[in-house]
């Protein structure tokens, strides 16, 4: 009834190996916790337009005249 389950390793491109259970035979992976911004705490602001800025500018003008 269930899909054989085994041991396998999981390749990132970031080039981190780990081992799980997977029912596939091999796992491959574009982005893991090594390498995701949220988990290694390398976040970015990419902002190339001046977005943040004038989202900053134009809440700050709103919230002098409350």
């Amino acid at each position: 009834m269930h899909p054989p389950l085994h041991m396998v390793t999981v390749h990132c491109a970031c080039g981190n190996t780990f081992e799980t259970h997977s029912t596939k035979d091999e796992v491959r992976l574009e982005i893991c916790s090594a390498c995701h911004p949220f988990f290694s705490g390398k976040q970015k602001l990419i902002d190339t337009a001046g977005r943040v800025e004038r989202f900053q500018k134009r809440y700050a003008a709103q919230a002098g005249r409350r």
